[in-house]
């Protein structure tokens, strides 16, 4: 559960840019790059600050999707 919600946040962050970098100002598109360096850090070292936040926060400890019993 905590993927899923990394990777939505990434998309939200990336979409956010990308449109607000279109039609407000460029400078937005440093979002995007941000994120972007963000992703590649944590194929490196692994590390990722939003799940260390949302361990703190204990989201997405109980899964209901993985504690369904699979048939």
């Amino acid at each position: 559960m905590r993927t899923r919600i990394i990777h939505a946040v990434a998309g939200i962050f990336i979409l956010t840019g990308l449109t607000l970098g279109l039609t407000v100002s460029e400078y937005w598109f440093i979002l995007t790059g941000f994120v972007g360096v963000n992703l590649f850090q944590n194929s490196i070292t692994n590390w990722c600050l939003l799940e260390d936040i949302l361990k703190k926060l204990k989201v997405g400890d109980n899964d209901s999707c993985a504690t369904r019993v699979k048939s």
